[in-house]
């Protein structure tokens, strides 16, 4: 009877995502492990990581690349991106509440998101790239703080 049960889970797998997440949930909940569609579970499971992974990084990047526009374009109002900073300040705090395991990581996401959040500061401001730091100038701390404003 479980060889039946595992290939009708692994199709549903292939064929219909949602019906396979409630036969695994079942499964779990039912305590039938043996019958549980382990290959493509784990793959699961690491792909939800590396999602979660990819959207602090995509945040940071914003993040940092608002505060360098708040900084170094003077010429425009500061208030216009004090709401992208209060989401995304928001977002990231919301992260890191339900995994605070990825808390000590966020200094190497930032430092890793930097050059591209550089990047992008100086394609959107017309500034020369060279008018932003070289490295992160921001503290986690910083980084974090909704009051923080550079």
């Amino acid at each position: 009877m479980q060889t039946l049960a595992q290939p009708r889970t692994i199709a549903c797998y292939d064929e219909d995502w949602v019906l396979w997440i409630d036969a695994q949930v079942r499964l779990l909940s039912e305590k039938r492990f043996s019958e549980l569609d382990l290959g493509n579970l784990v793959e699961e499971l690491d792909g939800m990581k590396k999602q979660y992974a990819h959207e602090l990084d995509s945040r940071l990047t914003v993040l940092i690349m608002h505060l360098l526009k708040c900084e170094y374009q003077t010429d425009h109002p500061r208030n216009k991106w004090h709401s992208t900073l209060i989401e995304q300040r928001r977002r990231i705090l919301l992260l890191l509440e339900s995994s605070p395991s990825m808390r000590p990581r966020v200094m190497k996401f930032s430092m890793d998101c930097y050059t591209d959040a550089r990047r992008r500061a100086a394609l959107e401001t017309g500034l020369d790239i060279t008018t932003f730091p070289r490295q992160l100038p921001y503290s986690v701390a910083q980084l974090l703080d909704h009051d923080f404003m550079p």
